[in-house]
C-alpha cells in the first residue's frame, strides 16, 4: 500500500522534536555527571580532569558535529524551498495564461452582446498572452546580474 507523504511529515515532526529533547537531556546529564565527578563532590571518585580540558574538547567536537547537521538540514530546506518556488512559478504562469484566455473569451462575449469596451484601454494589455519563456529568461537575467 502506497502511503501519502503528508502523514509521514506529520509524524516526523514530533519524532524529530523528541529526538532533539533526548539529545539535549543526554548532553546536559553527561556534562553534569562529568562536572560532579571531576569537582570531587561524589565520594569515592578521584577527579581525573579537574581543569575540564576533556569536557571542553568533547563539547567542541559535539559543536562541530551539530553545526554540520544544521548545515545539512538547511541545505535540504533550501532545496525544498527552490522546488516550491519553481512550482509556484509554474502555477502562476498557468493561472496567468488561463486568466488571459478567460479575458479574451469575455471580451468576445461582450462584443457579441454589443457591449462597448473601448473606454477600458487596459484590457488590450491584459489580453496579451504572457510567454513563459520570456518570464523565465527575465528571471534568469536578473539572477545572473545579482550574482555578479
Amino acid at each position: 500500500m502506497n502511503e501519502s507523504p503528508a502523514p509521514r511529515r506529520r509524524l516526523r515532526k514530533p519524532l524529530h522534536t523528541s529526538r532533539e529533547a533526548w539529545l539535549l537531556f543526554t548532553s546536559i546529564l553527561l556534562c553534569l555527571d562529568f562536572e560532579l565527578l571531576n569537582v570531587g563532590l561524589v565520594p569515592g571518585f578521584k577527579p581525573w580532569d579537574p581543569t575540564f580540558v576533556i569536557l571542553a574538547t568533547a563539547a567542541s567536537v559535539e559543536a562541530i558535529f551539530l553545526s554540520t547537521f544544521v548545515l545539512i538540514s538547511q541545505n535540504r530546506a533550501a532545496a525544498l524551498d527552490d522546488k516550491r518556488a519553481d512550482l509556484d512559478l509554474q502555477i502562476n504562469l498557468l493561472s496567468e495564461h488561463e486568466v488571459t484566455r478567460l479575458l479574451t473569451l469575455t471580451k468576445a462575449i461582450a462584443k457579441h452582446l454589443g457591449v462597448d469596451t473601448s473606454d477600458q484601454p487596459e484590457l488590450e494589455e491584459l489580453e496579451r498572452d504572457v510567454a513563459p519563456e520570456a518570464v523565465l529568461d527575465k528571471i534568469e537575467d536578473r539572477t545572473m546580474r545579482s550574482d555578479q
